[in-house]
């Protein structure tokens, strides 16, 4: 069924603000160079559950009404979603360097939108190609850079790492897929509660990969000054900042685009992450991005809007 076009716009904004949000989380390991991934990773989940367990008792009355099911669904999203998604990636990025990791996560709207596709039939594919044909020549021209240094790694690990980047994608295909298909069939649940929840389930999750890491740095050669490192002050205020803004807001902000557009649409819609990562790494740095990197971000920006287009024409039902 199409969105009706109201629904269509809530839904387009809502994602294009949390892919905004989401791009933060691109910036702090710029910031936080001295840290290593596994920490950003693990401090962020667990700002996102103490930040939930407050919120949590506010909205104590909607989240009684979640079932069993529900509470085993959040957790599977979560890890999935969260922790093995970025576990692989991080993986893959150590084995093989940036390079070939990130341009081949740039793919995940394009897998996303086609994955969705081959269950929700919301376009014909030659619509679908059209958009995605730009937002995958997008993705192209703004990893320029990654391009440029792809043959900077040894064979059997550049393989390795894009193995494991692949299983990557396929966790974050997963998971909006998934997420979307249970909030509409439990359209009761609303955005902000099953936000919560998933950030409540984060928590003890988070505990074990934190004790797991506090031990691998008592036994191994690791001069990392754990917990907080180097910058505690710091570090504490921008994981509070993600878990706030990136995990708790932007999965609001995603579900509430989940439950009124297709996921087939959604899943374009994350180029604005990438966006607004390259918006703030150039703000940071306080550099003008080349002509290739301009071009691809209009490219992206054109695929997104002949997306929103081809479901506004599309015929009801």
């Amino acid at each position: 069924m199409a969105a009706p076009r109201s629904a269509l716009g809530v839904g387009v904004a809502a994602t294009i603000a949390a892919g905004m949000l989401w791009g933060l989380v691109f910036l702090v390991p710029v910031i936080f160079r001295d840290y290593p991934p596994a920490v950003l990773s693990i401090g962020r989940y667990l700002a996102f559950g103490l930040i939930c367990v407050p919120i949590g008792i506010a909205r104590r009355t909607r989240l009684a009404r979640l079932g069993r099911r529900d509470w085993y669904e959040a957790a599977r999203l979560s890890l999935t979603g969260n922790f093995l998604y970025y576990g692989f990636l991080a993986a893959g990025i150590q084995l093989a360097g940036a390079p070939l990791p990130t341009i081949l996560i740039g793919t995940l709207p394009v897998v996303i939108a086609v994955s969705s596709n081959l269950t929700e039939r919301s376009l014909p594919w030659r619509q679908l190609a059209v958009s995605c044909s730009a937002i995958a020549a997008g993705v192209l021209l703004v990893n320029e850079d990654e391009w440029a240094r792809l043959g900077e790694g040894s064979g059997w690990r550049l393989w390795g790492g894009a193995a494991l980047t692949a299983v990557a994608i396929a966790c974050w295909t997963w998971y909006p897929i998934r997420n979307s298909a249970w909030l509409r069939r439990n359209p009761t649940i609303g955005p902000g509660t099953w936000a919560t929840a998933q950030g409540l389930v984060s928590l003890p999750l988070a505990v074990v990969g934190g004790l797991g890491l506090a031990a691998i740095s008592l036994v191994g050669p690791d001069s990392f000054a754990w917990p907080l490192g180097p910058r505690p002050l710091a570090f504490g205020a921008a994981m509070m900042a993600l878990g706030l803004l990136a995990s708790w807001l932007g999965t609001i902000l995603w579900n509430r685009a989940s439950q009124l557009v297709p996921t087939s649409l959604v899943g374009q819609l994350i180029v604005f992450e990438t966006l607004a990562a390259l918006l703030y790494a150039y703000l940071w740095r306080w550099t003008f991005p080349g002509a290739a990197t301009l071009a691809g971000a209009a490219l992206l920006i054109a695929g997104v809007v002949l997306g929103v287009r081809a479901f506004q024409q599309r015929p009801g039902p």
